[in-house]
Parts: C-alpha cells; sequence; structure tokens
C-alpha cells in the first residue's frame, strides 16, 4: 500500500496568485517546504494540512487525496 498523499497545492496558488514564499511566510514554514508538498516528496503533519485548507479557506479534501485527482479537463466515468 502506498503512503503517498496528493495534493492540490500549487494549483490552489495559481488560482489565487500566491507565490510558495507568500504561502510559506503564511504557514510559518520554508519555502521551500511548500516546493517539496507540491511535489509529493514530504507529506504534511495533520496539522500543517489543516492549515494549508484553512489559509485556502476550502476542505481538507479539497487540497489533499490518497488517490490522484482527476487531471483538468479529464471527465470521470
Amino acid at each position: 500500500m502506498s503512503e503517498t498523499v496528493y495534493n492540490r497545492i500549487a494549483l490552489l496558488r495559481a488560482e489565487r496568485g500566491v507565490t510558495r514564499r507568500q504561502l510559506a511566510e503564511a504557514l510559518g514554514v520554508h519555502y521551500q517546504t511548500v516546493g517539496y508538498l507540491e511535489r509529493g516528496e514530504y507529506s504534511p503533519s495533520l496539522y500543517l494540512a489543516l492549515r494549508i485548507a484553512e489559509y485556502f479557506e476550502v476542505p481538507v479534501e479539497v487540497v489533499f487525496s490518497l488517490t490522484p485527482f482527476p487531471r483538468i479537463g479529464e471527465r470521470s466515468a
């Protein structure tokens, strides 16, 4: 069983015009941490995941998933 946590952080940042550095400062983490999260090289703690969801004002399930998110433009069957 894979322990990969998928996320939409980069998509949410792009939609809102937020840089990695701006998000990192708002969360109190290093900007490289945001990059690691976006690339799936690091899974956030529950606390950090909830803070990211709160920052973007969406439920945590909108940001994180245990299964890959559908690609934009892909139709679900």
